[in-house]
């Protein structure tokens, strides 16, 4: 028997409708922010991945030869894929340019709980302004995804780049040579971090200096600590928050990222439910464009972990939407197929969810199917009701059964 590869799901029936549910949500609240989806290739070439994140990524992602000798690889994330589409072909809209999407990526990482070699990703980015205000439109999306799909508790932290950066260009570290720095630093990596800034001649009292600020972290009032252009930029982001009506949000200086194209602000969202591995969301100002051959371009913008989402979701005690059939038709006889079917076409063309007996089981085992089904009615076509101009309805909740003229059917279900 063939088995999926390691890493990989299969979903059935139930899983699906719960997972349709949720993605459903989260394009209805982007809708809602006037953001509108786009959807790029499975596979890109290599080198858009191996720009953005350096040559070692090759090592975590599916990447191959094929037949005509180019080198491709399955996406690892949508961010990307997204600002390649941007720089090749949307460039010429107006801005902010507001975009979502929703997809499959690939990594190729050692499968743990939440963690998979094919995942679900949804995100978010608003292109064309580094101000205040775009920050927080896409911070206040990602809240309102996690709002609208239900999930009780959850913890956004925010960050700027600007002020570690700052920092280490004070000690006369600036640019590529920052980032294997702030790589440790984000990853909490602390001794390491010390030696590396030990290594560009930065002294063990700055490089302690540089480490407790990555310790700030609390209410906004926290960044008295610091002074200049993030300071005042992060103030703004949280007072716009705080119109939305967002107050779950605190400041993290902690939250730092390595590579040069991040330019600001960065957060990160948290499911405590989780434990140790809570984040399920993160973002940030960036700009990309440059890299992959446009011009300067500001954009935020934030990547959804779909399926820890949906973890935290469900040991919060999340319960999809059932199943729901609204009519169920049994022909009593073969010779009232006909008919069965015809009504049953009928109520599907105006958008009645129905089902009809495939099977020829007996009417006590139709009644038990329809139950399994969760249908709301069964519909019993048979000579007697037929000759007068009807069928029977039998609603499966209460067990009542009447008489309903066939023209008046649609009715019973609006």
């Amino acid at each position: 028997m063939i088995q999926r590869p390691r890493g990989t799901r299969d979903f059935g029936p139930e899983e699906m409708e719960k997972r349709r549910s949720l993605e459903s949500r989260m394009r209805q609240e982007a809708a809602l922010f006037g953001f509108r989806e786009v959807a790029t290739p499975i596979f890109e070439h290599t080198e858009l991945f191996t720009i953005k994140s350096g040559p070692n990524v090759v090592e975590e992602i599916y990447a191959f030869t094929d037949k005509g000798g180019r080198d491709i690889s399955l996406r690892p994330e949508l961010t990307a894929p997204v600002m390649r589409f941007y720089v090749n072909e949307l460039t010429n809209y107006p801005r902010p340019l507001k975009m979502f999407y929703f997809g499959q990526c690939f990594r190729y990482e050692r499968p743990q709980s939440g963690r998979f070699r094919e995942f679900y990703q949804f995100g978010a980015e608003l292109i064309g302004n580094p101000g205040p205000e775009s920050d927080a439109e896409v911070i206040a999306l990602a809240a309102s995804i996690m709002r609208r799909v239900g999930l009780k508790d959850y913890h956004i932290r925010i960050g700027h780049i600007g002020v570690l950066r700052g920092l280490l260009a004070s000690s006369g570290v600036e640019g590529a040579s920052a980032a294997p720095i702030l790589q440790k630093l984000d990853k909490k990596e602390y001794e390491e971090a010390s030696a590396r800034m030990a290594e560009a001649d930065i002294s063990a009292e700055e490089a302690e200096r540089i480490i407790e600020i990555t310790k700030t972290s609390g209410p906004r009032d926290v960044l008295d600590k610091i002074q200049g252009e993030a300071r005042d930029h992060l103030l703004e982001v949280f007072k716009i928050l705080s119109y939305y009506g967002f107050n779950n949000v605190q400041v993290d200086l902690g939250v730092v990222r390595g590579l040069d194209y991040y330019t600001g602000m960065v957060f990160e969202m948290d499911a405590p439910v989780l434990g140790a591995e809570k984040q399920i969301c993160g973002g940030g100002s960036y700009s990309l464009t440059e890299l992959f051959g446009g011009e300067r371009t500001f954009s935020t913008g934030f990547g959804i972990g779909f399926d820890r989402t949906l973890l935290a979701l469900e040991r919060e005690g999340y319960q999809a939407p059932f199943h729901v059939i609204d009519a169920f038709v049994i022909p009593v006889t073969p010779s009232m197929k006909e008919e069965a079917f015809q009504i049953a076409a009928q109520l599907r063309r105006e958008g009645v969810p129905t089902e009809i007996d495939l099977m020829g089981r007996s009417l006590s085992k139709n009644f038990k199917h329809a139950a399994s089904l969760n249908a709301r009615k069964v519909i019993i076509v048979g000579e007697k009701e037929l000759a007068q101009g009807a069928v029977a309805i039998r609603d499966m909740s209460s067990g009542d059964q009447r008489l309903v003229r066939k023209e008046d059917l649609r009715s019973e279900f609006q």
